[in-house]
């Protein structure tokens, strides 16, 4: 069981600048979103960092926000919280996949996401991974932006050296063909 396996944690980060997070929060088992929050406040306040809140629909909608927050807002660094508890129908696999791949695919692109949102058979191995004074998810997800970040900070933008042009920088295509490719 993985409740008995010993985990090890890192150390959260120093900053020496200020650091923005946002909480993307799907509330649709809202004693458990509450927990996750809880724990993702207590995290984030521990490391210095601020921490807004924005609550969507669903899991599904924690990507599409997410992405949106970085285009338009100035945070950096994303905390991805809620959870999936498996029904009688497939639909719990396509939420937990998508949504999962979906906040990979943004961190690959360069966004710093905590991934808390709980993919669970039930409701009592939901409430022991949303509690702060048991696994604390929602912590956890918050100490895994916060570390992201200060790795971004560690290797800035200008010291990466020009191996591709910018506009090819962080390009992700997961189909298909780009504009102007194989093109003389």
């Amino acid at each position: 069981m993985a409740s008995n396996t010993p985990h090890h944690q890192l150390a959260l980060p120093e900053f020496d600048a200020p650091v923005r997070l946002l909480a993307v929060v799907a509330p649709y088992y809202r004693d458990i979103a509450a927990g996750l929050l809880s724990g993702a406040r207590a995290i984030a306040a521990q490391a210095g960092a601020s921490l807004d809140v924005i609550e969507v629909p669903g899991a599904l909608e924690i990507p599409a926000a997410i992405g949106i927050a970085s285009r338009q807002a100035g945070y950096h660094g994303f905390v991805a919280l809620g959870c999936v508890i498996r029904g009688e129908t497939t639909h719990y696999d396509t939420v937990c996949n998508d949504s999962s791949r979906a906040l990979t695919l943004l961190g690959l692109q360069g966004l710093c996401i905590g991934n808390g949102i709980l993919t669970v058979e039930n409701v009592a191995q939901a409430e022991v991974r949303a509690d702060p004074g048991g696994q604390d998810k929602g912590g956890g997800a918050a100490a895994a932006a916060l570390h992201l970040v200060a790795l971004t900070r560690r290797w800035p933008a200008a010291s990466r050296p020009a191996t591709a042009p910018e506009a090819d920088r962080d390009l992700i295509r997961l189909a298909g063909r780009l504009e102007g490719q194989g093109q003389a």
